[in-house]
């Protein structure tokens, strides 16, 4: 598995870049292309495909981008051409905190997903993002299901969730303080 290159970058596509590594001219599918300069040193991690008609590499300028892709490949039906897309159509700290407060909306309106593809998207890997800054995230993502297991709307759940003060810890003590938010 080809997981980093480094070369110079000879040109720049719209879909990507051509990079000389060992006097071979490679090309990698880039998110955002223009985040390499064609003349200079790019070091780009990859990751690469292995498709029945060939290979294809793509390529990202940080690591957590990478990841994220990585991540979103995990999902049945998204393929690497479909999680690029995601990158391309809105940054990917957006597209986490979307993912972990399961903001459909932003989904479809901003990335552009369907519905059932945003859903989809949420509840396979919404558990697994960790946004840095936010420790109660994941005890969050329980409380919310439990909230909407007790009848409130995804809605009221996010609202109940948004009054807890953030010093409140501990899944119990944020489940009882959006229950007594009144929010529903």
């Amino acid at each position: 598995m080809i997981r980093e290159i480094h070369g110079k970058v000879l040109s720049v596509e719209p879909l990507g870049a051509v990079v000389e590594v060992a006097g071979f001219g490679i090309f990698v599918h880039l998110a955002i292309p223009s985040s390499v300069t064609e003349g200079e040193e790019a070091r780009i991690m990859t990751y690469l495909a292995v498709k029945q008609d060939g290979l294809e590499l793509y390529g990202f300028t940080e690591e957590a981008d990478r990841r994220f892709f990585e991540l979103a490949l995990s999902v049945s039906g998204v393929g690497p051409k479909t999680a690029l897309s995601l990158l391309r159509r809105a940054p990917r700290e957006k597209i986490e905190e979307a993912i972990a407060k399961r903001d459909i909306p932003y989904l479809t309106r901003v990335v552009g997903m369907g519905k059932k593809s945003a859903e989809k998207l949420v509840v396979e890997i919404g558990e697994r993002i960790h946004l840095s800054g936010e420790s109660a995230q994941g005890e969050d993502a329980e409380v919310f299901d439990t909230l909407v297991a007790l009848g409130y709307t995804e809605r009221e759940a996010r609202s109940a969730l948004s009054g807890i003060p953030k010093d409140v810890t501990g899944k119990d003590a944020r489940l009882r303080a959006a229950l007594s938010s009144g929010h529903k």
